[in-house]
């Protein structure tokens, strides 16, 4: 058995995982995305099946060596290393080489017989929210009014027909959840260029759910804050409670991974006073 993790170590999510594996002395190998240049990566297809071969740091791997692989990689293209105009950066031929491997491992990614934590191809979903929304409410959970535009005039009528709106990042581009107040609606203009969600506000308690296969790991996460990631910047507290969930929404949060092709997934939900559950989304590392 061998663990392949793919990612830069030092991000915190990656470095948990290596930790972990550590931990349980699982053994790893990993991937390390800024070295990329200094890797080779043979991938071959043909009638028996998928085979290559992955070297990095003077070994070798057969990639069927490889039991399962935890993915969490960035746009390469957005790496320091591949900024021509950055110190360190990696000359043109460093560079291309850095693209074809990652090109390459995602090829193999895709076609891994192993599990894989998690394909491109599933985490796709998560590029277009309105796209993720339509599974989601096909998985049985409940989503808030919406509204994606670049018309501020709708943006406005969508404010005025519900108490209270909140507003986001369409794409996978993370962005910091926002309420749309009064002051706000003076820079609907800007929408012109950049179709936005706009979302009737949730009262409750926010819910990640973290499932990993068919398990299910739910934290409570009180806060006074829109986005609780961030409300250490409004000077606010969070505090955060394991919790089990109704049977019922478990089963749509595994319904909704399964769905999505996410074996490992975080879905953002509210509980509100009424003890109805809506769901907002699905982050799929």
């Amino acid at each position: 058995m061998m663990i392949l993790i793919c990612g830069i170590p030092s991000e915190a999510p990656v470095r948990l995982v290596i930790e972990a594996a550590v931990k349980q002395r699982a053994p790893h190998v990993v991937f390390h995305q800024r070295e990329a240049h200094l890797y080779d990566l043979h991938l071959a297809v043909d009638r028996g099946g998928v085979w290559g071969q992955l070297y990095m740091r003077h070994k070798t791997w057969r990639l069927n060596e490889f039991s399962g692989v935890y993915v969490r990689l960035m746009d390469y293209r957005d790496l320091p290393e591949h900024q021509p105009h950055m110190p360190g950066a990696l000359n043109a031929d460093e560079r291309h080489k850095s693209a074809l491997i990652h090109s390459t491992l995602d090829e193999w990614l895709e076609m891994a017989s192993c599990p894989v934590l998690n394909r491109s191809s599933a985490m796709a979903s998560n590029s277009s929210k309105p796209y993720q929304a339509q599974l989601i409410a096909r998985a049985g959970l409940d989503t808030p009014a919406t509204l994606v535009t670049n018309q501020p005039d709708a943006a406005r009528t969508f404010w005025d027909e519900h108490e209270r709106v909140i507003f986001k990042s369409i794409s996978s581009i993370r962005s910091v959840v926002k309420e749309l107040t009064q002051a706000r609606l003076t820079e609907l203009a800007r929408i012109r260029f950049l179709p936005t969600q706009f979302q009737a506000y949730v009262p409750g308690t926010n819910i990640r759910v973290h499932v990993v296969g068919d398990e299910l790991f739910a934290t409570r996460i009180d806060t006074e804050a829109v986005d609780y990631r961030y409300a250490g910047q409004d000077g606010l507290d969070v505090a955060m409670t394991p919790i089990v969930l109704p049977n019922a929404i478990a089963d749509r949060c595994r319904r909704l991974a399964h769905l999505l092709n996410l074996p490992l997934c975080g879905i953002d939900l509210k509980q509100t006073p009424d003890d109805q559950y809506v769901c907002f989304e699905v982050n799929p590392s």
